[in-house]
């Protein structure tokens, strides 16, 4: 499975102006299986789970809201070029009557 990390890098997405390209992939993303949705909401669990247990350690330690933020930064990084990997698979073909 290729990584994708802008949508302008999927192939189907080429030349699509991005509402095209976000709704192409919200249409992609209601056909994803079950196991692959499991997936998705399961690393996002493993990203949003240890920020919000760093943002309730602010009374004590107000550092870990650095951390927490830090932490909020792997989203983009992490789940998304998977979600969009995974996503990919379920779009169609860009064909030229498209973009006409």
């Amino acid at each position: 499975m290729k990584f994708y990390f802008s949508t302008r890098n999927i192939p189907q997405l080429k030349g699509l102006p991005l509402t095209e390209r976000v709704k192409r992939l919200d249409r992609a993303a209601s056909r994803m299986t079950v196991p692959e949705k499991t997936i998705m909401n399961v690393l996002k669990l493993l990203v949003f789970i240890p920020a919000f247990v760093l943002i309730l350690q602010t009374a004590s330690n107000w550092t870990s809201l650095l951390w927490a933020g830090l932490v909020f930064l792997l989203y983009p990084l992490l789940v998304k070029p998977i979600q969009h990997s995974i996503c990919a698979k379920y779009l169609a073909p860009n064909s030229d009557k498209e973009h006409a």
